[in-house]
């Protein structure tokens, strides 16, 4: 899949009528990734290829209003500090106009494993964890 530069706002996920922006705010990533999802499950990853005042951007051809996505962010992890980079994890869009699923509780959400909240817990959350989506037209 080829991934655009893009734009770094709006951000979100912006459609123009031949494909999506899509652009998130990030002042300690080192890598984003935008994980898009298939109706169903299949995950396909691609990193955001731009960075520009700390929002990581791309544009996505032919991928329209529905597509439901998410982000995977590498990054420090210093829980100490407040930086809970974990790739394992799958965010929803904070600019999101749209979100899909429900929350299936499980210890693959946290960032750290049940019992000790220093540890790293880097169980893949995509199968617990709701999607993001860009709103339909």
């Amino acid at each position: 899949m080829k991934i655009w530069p893009g734009n770094p706002y709006p951000l979100g996920a912006t459609y123009d009528g031949g494909g999506t922006n899509f652009a998130v705010f990030s002042e300690v990533a080192e890598r984003v990734e935008l994980c898009l999802f298939s109706d169903d499950g299949q995950e396909t990853r691609v990193d955001l290829p731009e960075r520009e005042a700390f929002v990581w951007h791309g544009y996505l051809p032919r991928v329209v209003p529905g597509q439901r996505y998410g982000y995977r962010v590498h990054g420090p992890y210093e829980p100490g500090s407040g930086l809970r980079c974990n790739p394992g994890k799958l965010l929803l869009d904070p600019y999101a106009k749209a979100i899909e699923g429900d929350v299936k509780w499980d210890e693959a959400l946290f960032s750290y494993r049940f019992g000790d909240p220093a540890s790293f817990n880097d169980i893949d959350s995509a199968p617990h964890a709701q999607r993001s989506g860009s709103s339909r037209w």
